[in-house]
């Protein structure tokens, strides 16, 4: 009986150990095992591996020249290599340039970071709910608890063709929480925050990101939207399952190559994109680094202390629903130890 018991046990647990084996990320799992390689280009040659189509990198550590990386192809049909110094979609990553810009016109008491969603735009108030109690601060944040208009249903598949008609896609949409008592990353802030730099300042919102971030950093390869470049200069994107490039899709994003990316990241940490008191005041609300996805393209551009590099990662394949954004993750990190065991 108790060997019957102990082969019922094993059998069990034979049976459940393959179940969750069933269920690991294994591609995640087989890029995390091998031994750090002794290079950065070294990794990124493995990106094709990892199923990217291209991949650029760009590495500004303190003391060393910056260096530019590149593996798979910039345009997979005509066979370009990945280019370092490439034009590419640089997704969410433009959150950290608005939010500077917010905080420079409240410096300069052009709005204020308390002043309420409603003070300025009185026409949201019954559009979005509690518009009078959002307050920019908490958009900066993603406290406000409105919706997100991303994820309604077939946006990505039809983006709108303007601001109004993205914001629209949201409203009577009920609260995702109640001001300020929760978290939840939304674009629908963020597009709201581009709308009020336009009203406040009577202009374009790149116009006041180019004035005030862009030219004292000597930035000149930043651009508003893929109207602003010529075509050929822009990394091709592409999504899992879909064979052609899908790079002249218009969603509104920001362009720039991987080196103004980086030259902002480190500006933004050691403060010298900002004035007088405006380093302290972004310090309270908002990151000094950011990823960003958008069909076609994933970024990471964050800044390391503790070896003072400015790290700044491109992947031109994107599937929602797959694991390549936790592949490109994995890169990243393993870039980023690289350059520590380095250091």
């Amino acid at each position: 009986m108790a060997t019957r018991k102990t082969i019922i046990t094993r059998i069990i647990l034979f049976t459940g150990t393959a179940i969750s084996l069933y269920f690991v990320p294994w591609p995640i799992v087989m890029a995390w095992l091998p031994p750090l390689p002794d290079t950065v280009q070294e990794q990124i040659d493995k990106g094709p591996d990892m199923g990217f189509d291209g991949i650029i990198v760009y590495v500004d550590q303190g003391g060393k020249a910056p260096a530019f990386y590149g593996a798979g192809w910039k345009n997979r049909a005509k066979k370009i290599p990945a280019d370092p110094r490439a034009l590419f979609k640089i997704g969410s990553v433009d959150k950290l340039y608005k939010a500077v810009s917010i905080v420079k016109l409240a410096n300069r008491k052009k709005l204020s970071l308390d002043g309420k969603l409603a003070d300025y735009f009185p026409e949201l108030e019954g559009k979005i709910e509690n518009a009078n109690e959002i307050t920019l601060r908490m958009m900066i944040q993603h406290r406000s608890g409105i919706p997100n208009f991303t994820a309604t249903p077939d946006f990505w598949s039809y983006p709108p063709d303007s601001s109004e008609e993205a914001l629209a896609l949201i409203y009577g949409m009920p609260a995702d929480f109640s001001p300020g008592e929760g978290y939840a990353y939304c674009n629908t802030n963020y597009l709201l925050l581009t709308m009020l730099m336009e009203k406040v300042t009577g202009d374009d919102f790149f116009q006041f990101i180019n004035e005030e971030i862009l030219d004292p950093l000597n930035l000149t390869h930043t651009y508003p939207s893929i109207h602003a470049v010529n075509e050929e200069d822009l990394m091709s994107g592409y999504y899992v399952g879909v064979e052609e490039d899908i790079k002249t899709t218009d969603y509104g994003a920001m362009i720039a190559t991987t080196e103004d990316v980086g030259t902002f990241i480190r500006a933004l940490n050691d403060g010298s994109v900002f004035e007088g008191a405006e380093q302290e005041m972004y310090a309270s609300l908002y990151d000094f680094g950011h990823g960003g996805l958008i069909p076609g393209y994933m970024t990471y551009a964050f800044y390391h202390e503790d070896i003072d590099a400015v790290v700044v990662q491109v992947v031109n394949t994107t599937n929602f629903s797959g694991y390549e954004w936790n592949l490109h993750q994995v890169m990243y990190n393993r870039i980023v130890n690289i350059l520590r065991k380095n250091n």
